[in-house]
């Protein structure tokens, strides 16, 4: 299926003449307007801490709801992947990221109130010296530290998450 398969109409002048152009693009018949299709920027971090734990969280929201998934979500307009970890981390537990490093990236296709969202999903791995005072909020509705060695990808309900918890876990 087209990945613009959801747009039926023209985004710049609302003609319902918006047609496959190529395999990752939709062109106007009315106004000659081509829309690339390009995928959302979003993150996922790995918070360890000195002794080696993982911190996840529990998701507070379909899709998934109820399934572990690390603390993260899409970058806003105007905001580095760097700095879309250090808010999306404050958001959901609280704690202040110093610093993070790349990892790698997975492509994900998110639904989001029926609608597909295609994504590039960046991961990070953080560093804190303590998981003590954290509470859950925003999308996550528990705070969960496990070692790493007990971690079971199963119980991650987003596929590049899921994917991505195996790359880590093979990797340390």
């Amino acid at each position: 299926m087209h990945p613009l398969h959801q747009f039926k109409y023209c985004p710049k002048c609302g003609s319902d003449g918006f047609a496959v152009n190529n395999e990752k693009s939709k062109r106007c018949s009315s106004c000659g307007f081509v829309y690339y299709f390009n995928p959302s920027a979003a993150v996922a971090c790995f918070i360890r801490n000195e002794v080696g734990e993982l911190l996840v969280v529990r998701r507070a929201k379909d899709p998934a709801k109820g399934t572990l998934d690390l603390p993260g979500g899409f970058v806003d307009l105007h905001e580095s992947a760097e700095e879309a970890v250090r808010r999306e981390v404050k958001e959901e537990t609280g704690l202040d990221v110093k610093s993070s490093r790349y990892l790698f990236s997975i492509p994900n296709i998110y639904l989001y109130s029926g609608f597909e969202v295609h994504t590039e999903d960046l991961f990070f791995e953080c560093y804190a010296t303590t998981f003590d005072g954290l509470i859950a909020a925003d999308d996550a509705s528990e705070i969960v530290v496990l070692k790493l060695q007990e971690v079971d990808a199963s119980l991650f309900g987003l596929t590049s998450v899921k994917e991505g918890v195996v790359r880590y876990c093979k990797e340390n």
